[in-house]
């Protein structure tokens, strides 16, 4: 790892922001030195220091939205989504403070009182993503504040202008420099960062092997807090669906928005065998209108490149192995420029496929299976140690309901794309998905950890059973 980070435009080349490579130790010793004053402070205090970054993103969200645009390479339209949800975030973290870790006394026997109130762990480390690189730490770090504990944050290091300039925004704001510092580098200091005995707990997103690394380095420290939102290989079940375009629509929306790049994406399209040659027809004609194209460009694309040519040359090996299984291509995945990381939406048949592997391939890829009857369906939808997200297309309730209660996810839709959850419910996933940490609505249960108080405004005292008597001569 050199000693300067440098980020460039996947869409073409330039460079976008360079920064020295940070020090893990001395930035988690800034942040607990500076977090003992930021607990003392109210809570509402500090959801309004919140708020007010709240306004600072607003003012400068055009800036914003151009350096994710830039700097990940997805379309300007949807960096502006990002940002919004980067504001939302905050009142919706406030309400879930309130509803998830509010105050709660209630009477117990003998005039005594039991209160649970809620602590911050102390100094928290976020590590966090590129596909998402302000809205998905942001879901870490607004949370984390408001409960009062101090972040150290490391964005990944092919998006550090992104999270450079949100932590800017939080600091403009007035949040204490010391009670949110920016940690650059590269995967040497976020191993450094997960492993500083001064973090009370690490905050993740990112891929299901490093979380599976993280898990293991944390087996023996039970006293720090550790939640994990990883992957999935995710299941979109189209069964008995009459609006064909509206099905395609959704599946396209599910497959290939964020050029792929999201966790909840569709990776398997699972239908039924001899009554899905019209809706494959539909999705391969939207899939073949789809602009790929850079950021700015006019009119806007649906997808932009993927990260860089490292993921595009992974993502093409794996479709190629997908080949060689036996998958067949309905749409192969083009490589447009070959000097940049553009690639084609694809759609390729892998239900004789030998030994499909269970894995997130993380971009334009979606895999059709055909399966005999709905039971089948739910068995393949199944067929993965991930469980993240899923959706069933269908007109019938009771078939949702089938779904529903037997498929194995944290996000379970229906009649949506697998990528539509929303910031005001809980988001995670089982299996090699997540730790039972869910975040969004839930990230208050992992920013702060219940006390609970048996409390009486009077010493008193009686032991009822197994004393001699007082008075008794010899203790007989």
């Amino acid at each position: 790892m050199s000693d300067i980070i440098v980020s460039t435009e996947p869409a073409t080349g330039a460079e976008v922001w360079s920064g020295p490579v940070g020090d893990a130790a001395a930035e988690v010793a800034a942040a607990r030195s500076a977090w003992a004053e930021w607990a003392a402070h109210s809570v509402t205090y500090r959801m309004e220091m919140i708020r007010r970054f709240a306004n600072v993103v607003r003012s400068r969200e055009t800036e914003f939205a151009e350096l994710i645009a830039r700097e990940t390479g997805k379309p300007f339209w949807e960096a502006k989504t990002e940002v919004e949800s980067v504001v939302g975030k905050v009142e919706i973290s406030i309400d879930a403070y309130s509803d998830r870790t509010p105050t709660r006394r209630l009477e117990a026997a003998m005039g005594n009182k039991v209160t649970v109130r809620h602590k911050p762990h102390g100094v928290l480390a976020v590590l966090g993503p590129y596909n998402f690189p302000a809205h998905l730490p942001n879901g870490h770090i607004v949370p984390a504040l408001i409960a009062g504990n101090a972040v150290v944050f490391k964005p990944s290091e092919r998006t550090p202008a992104t999270g450079a300039f949100l932590v800017d925004c939080f600091h403009e704001a007035g949040v204490p420099e010391g009670v949110l510092r920016l940690l650059i580098g590269g995967p040497n200091e976020g191993r450094a960062l997960a492993g500083q005995d001064g973090i009370d707990g690490l905050l993740f997103t990112g891929s299901a092997r490093a979380g599976m690394a993280l898990h293991r380095q944390y087996a023996e420290m039970p006293h720090k807090m550790l939640a994990l939102e990883l992957g999935g290989n995710n299941p979109l079940v189209a069964w008995d669906t009459p609006d064909v375009q509206a099905a395609a629509t959704i599946i396209v929306q599910s497959a290939f928005l964020s050029a792929g790049q999201r966790c909840t994406c569709a990776r398997r399209l699972i239908v039924e065998d001899g009554q899905h040659e019209e809706l494959i027809a539909e999705v391969v004609r939207i899939m073949d209108r789809i602009i790929v194209d850079h950021p700015m460009a006019d009119p806007q694309p649906f997808m932009g490149p993927v990260i860089d040519n490292a993921a595009a040359d992974h993502l093409q090996e794996q479709f190629m192995g997908l080949m060689m299984k036996g998958g067949r291509p309905i749409r192969r995945l083009d490589r447009p420029f070959e000097e940049r990381p553009y690639l084609t939406p694809a759609l390729i048949d892998v239900t004789d496929a030998k030994d499909r592997p269970d894995e997130e391939m993380f971009g334009p890829v979606l895999q059709l299976i055909r399966v005999k009857d709905f039971d089948a369906a739910i068995d393949e939808a199944n067929n993965t140690r991930f469980g993240l997200a899923a959706s069933v297309l269908t007109k019938s309730p009771e078939l949702y309901d089938r779904f529903w209660a037997n498929v194995r996810a944290g996000v379970i839709n229906w009649n949506k794309p697998t990528n539509g959850a929303p910031s005001s419910a809980p988001f995670g996933g089982v299996g090699l998905s997540g730790n039972h940490r869910p975040s969004a609505f839930y990230a208050a249960d992992y920013s702060a950890y219940p006390v609970t108080s048996v409390e009486a405004d009077a010493t008193r005292a009686v032991i009822a059973e197994g004393l001699r008597d007082a008075y008794a001569p010899n203790g007989n």
